[in-house]
């Protein structure tokens, strides 16, 4: 994954129930450049919020570095890709039909310019997913400009991809990020061009007959060795 889109995992809606402490959100509309504009604001943050006084961006660390033999799956899993064109047409499928085929690059699968998402062609609900990637060497761009991908969780939940190894952006947007919705409590990113990791804990969200939530989803997030997110509820 080494551009604009991501690994996509189909499946359910998140509909937010009665059974428990709601966050405050607040929307406002404002007038820029003659056009109305909407803000989301949780908790009294405004989503992707850019002023650093406002939502400091995480602390960077630097990460152990890569290690392939670390990343040899157990037995037990399920093998979503193994390097091979095989696993690739057998695990993959594009979401957008008439977009143009991701490439088999050096054992890596990776999007070209009107790609479109790639998913999984099972689906599934909670797992423990292992994730490999790098973003492009070429440095080209800016914040959500540079490098920008993501692994997507039942269709819905968006682990961002960013190159945000010296590259500030809103914080709920870089690398590490729950898009839009946790930050991330360290920026362990690695260079641009160097293999990273993500080892991703997923525990789908629960629904009574009503279609109400009666467990909301949780993420535990290791990116690179580190701890970023620590069984998040959402």
């Amino acid at each position: 994954m080494t551009t604009r889109h991501g690994v996509l995992f189909a499946g359910s809606l998140l509909l937010l129930g009665a059974a428990f402490a709601e966050p405050e959100v607040r929307k406002e509309i404002r007038i820029e450049d003659g056009k109305e504009v909407e803000y989301m604001f949780i908790d009294g943050i405004k989503v992707h919020e850019t002023d650093p006084e406002k939502q400091p961006p995480p602390k960077v660390v630097t990460p152990p570095p890569y290690d392939a033999d670390k990343a040899k799956p157990p037995e037990s899993a399920t093998v979503l890709f193994d390097g091979t064109a095989e696993s690739m047409e057998e695990n993959w499928e594009q979401v957008k039909k008439d977009g143009k085929p991701w490439k088999l690059v050096d054992g890596a699968m990776e999007s070209v310019k009107r790609a479109g998402y790639l998913q999984t062609k099972r689906e599934f609900g909670s797992c423990r997913l292992h994730v490999e990637f790098a973003t492009p060497s070429n440095v080209q761009g800016e914040g959500q400009g540079r490098g920008n991908s993501g692994v997507f969780l039942m269709g819905r939940y968006e682990v961002q991809i960013l190159d945000s190894y010296e590259n500030a952006t809103y914080p709920d947007g870089q690398c590490g990020a729950i898009y839009g919705r946790a930050i991330p409590k360290v920026n362990a990113c690695r260079p641009p061009g160097e293999w990273q990791t993500y080892d991703i804990t997923f525990t789908r969200p629960k629904f009574d007959e009503d279609g109400n939530v009666t467990r909301r989803a949780r993420f535990t997030v290791v990116h690179n060795g580190v701890l970023i997110h620590d069984d998040v509820e959402l």
